[in-house]
């Protein structure tokens, strides 16, 4: 008899436009037929992964990110809380996911928030589907806290920077976490609050990634550095980029899954795995 194929969960960690790579990673493993049985995202990874869950193909995610802008989800506003609101990635959400509620996700879906008082990492999968992704993206400085329920909400980065934690407690077998790891500042004094803010959370991240890691039996790390944290317009080389990280882990991959003979014993620490992709030109 063929062993089981154990069931498997990708974790989508956060980076913004940089997320975008999430949808390369997710087309590598629909052309190798890995089929993905729960998703965990944080932050983008909660809006690429909302979408995929409710039966968006990679190919159709690749269309939508090709035209995406950072106006389709944000609006600038004055505000004592932040520069933005997020109103916009609202109507984005109705208009792209056709759905409401986790419970119409074809694929079983996590999203990961902070609550804003105690810091507590909070998951979200049952219910209203939009509240938790507007606060899983809800970056300090940037987008106004998101209240549920009465209680307010931050970017899930603080709680999971890549959720792979939440996938075990699902009943994920193999988690596979996708990392973007990346400063935004390269060599040079900071330009502007959100790239102070912005490698503040890089240092925090770096610091916090055993919390996660540890669930993680495959790590991949595409290499998005020199992409900004808003580089919408370079979504076609952020895909490429994922695509081709995708593909690397591949072979390993299966053989977590026994798809491509027998089992390899699981290491005590998950593997890493760096993006062979061409190296992007300067930060905008």
């Amino acid at each position: 008899m063929e062993p089981r194929r154990p069931r498997l969960g990708v974790a989508l960690g956060g980076g913004f436009a940089r997320g975008l790579a999430h949808i390369g990673v997710l087309k590598a493993l629909e052309e190798a037929k890995i089929p993905v049985d729960f998703v965990a995202g944080t932050s983008v990874g909660a809006i690429v992964g909302a979408c995929y869950c409710a039966g968006m193909s990679a190919a159709e995610l690749e269309e939508v990110a090709r035209v995406a802008r950072f106006r389709d989800f944000a609006r600038w506003t004055l505000s004592r809380y932040a520069l933005c609101s997020s109103e916009r990635l609202r109507q984005f959400c109705a208009r792209v996911l056709k759905v409401s509620t986790f419970e119409d996700l074809r694929i079983p879906l996590a999203v990961s928030a902070t609550d804003f008082l105690n810091g507590e990492a909070v998951v979200f999968t049952k219910g209203p589907l939009v509240g938790p992704i507007r606060a899983s993206c809800a970056y300090p400085g940037m987008f106004h806290p998101v209240e549920i329920d009465g209680r307010s909400y931050i970017d899930g980065m603080l709680g999971y920077a890549v959720p792979t934690t939440p996938l075990r407690r699902m009943g994920a077998e193999r988690v596979l976490g996708v990392f973007l790891s990346a400063h935004w500042t390269q060599h040079r004094p900071p330009r502007h609050l959100f790239e102070v803010i912005g490698q503040c959370f890089s240092i925090a991240q770096s610091r916090m990634s055993e919390l996660w890691r540890k669930d993680a039996d495959l790590l991949l790390q595409p290499d998005v550095n020199g992409f900004s944290y808003n580089c919408f317009d370079r979504a076609r080389e952020l895909i490429e980029l994922g695509e081709n990280s995708g593909r690397a882990i591949v072979p390993e991959l299966q053989t977590l899954l026994n798809m491509g003979g027998p089992a390899a014993s699981l290491a005590a620490a998950p593997t890493a795995v760096a993006s062979a992709s061409p190296q992007p030109t300067a930060a905008l």
